[in-house]
């Protein structure tokens, strides 16, 4: 199979099993979304997802969220791992937001990129999601099926991007990340993974193994 037939079989296949596309964290606007993404490192959503209602009770804009001490964030948000950092980016971004952005997210890449804790991964998922602008956030499971299904040989997320980029049309970026988070959830595991069982990779084949380390 051709690889111009290996992602039309994808995208087809990920649009027949996932034609709603959900975003797994639960929020209200761009800046619910960008402390939640923020949190998810190295914690799942589901997790997430019951601390950030605790956390947004007390503070769920900018403003309030400065007016808590990083310690009393770290102490809701601790659950997520990761407490200290965590806890420092939220306050110090918070305050940015409303020193230099009249309390708004910022919708650009550099903007948000410049943020404290905030990364290409969390500002594109902020991007893509909360603002419409396509982006290819890559996750754990999109790096181990860009390499399953011979996507991407890279062993570092910013050349899988780029690769996905490049096979998957632009206006497809931002629902097929999604697509592809959910397939591996559900289908494609790291550790359980029967290929023969697989939706995809039963009729593409895969690499053995989950990614390079």
């Amino acid at each position: 199979m051709k690889k111009i037939e290996k992602v039309a079989f994808i995208l087809e296949t990920l649009e027949r099993l996932y034609p709603e596309t959900p975003v797994p964290l639960d929020h209200k606007d761009a800046y619910t979304l960008l402390i939640a993404v923020l949190l998810s490192a190295q914690c799942t959503d589901a997790r997430v997802n019951q601390i950030t209602p605790l956390l947004f009770e007390q503070a769920d804009n900018p403003k309030d969220m400065v007016e808590l001490s990083v310690e009393q964030i770290r102490e809701i948000i601790k659950p997520c791992g990761l407490s200290p950092a965590k806890s420092k980016a939220i306050w110090g971004l918070s305050d940015i937001l409303n020193s230099q952005y009249q309390g708004r997210v910022p919708a650009s890449f550099e903007a948000l990129e410049a943020l404290p804790g905030v990364g290409h991964k969390t500002a594109s998922v902020v991007m893509s999601q909360a603002f419409g602008v396509p982006a290819f956030p890559v996750d754990t499971h999109i790096h181990r099926l860009a390499w399953r299904w011979g996507l991407s040989p890279a062993r570092n997320v910013d050349q899988v991007e780029k690769d996905l980029k490049r096979w998957v049309p632009r206006e497809r970026w931002n629902k097929a990340h999604l697509q592809i988070i959910f397939f591996g959830r559900e289908y494609c595991s790291a550790r359980t993974h029967e290929p023969s069982q697989c939706p995809i990779c039963s009729v593409v084949g895969c690499r053995p193994g989950n990614r390079p380390a």
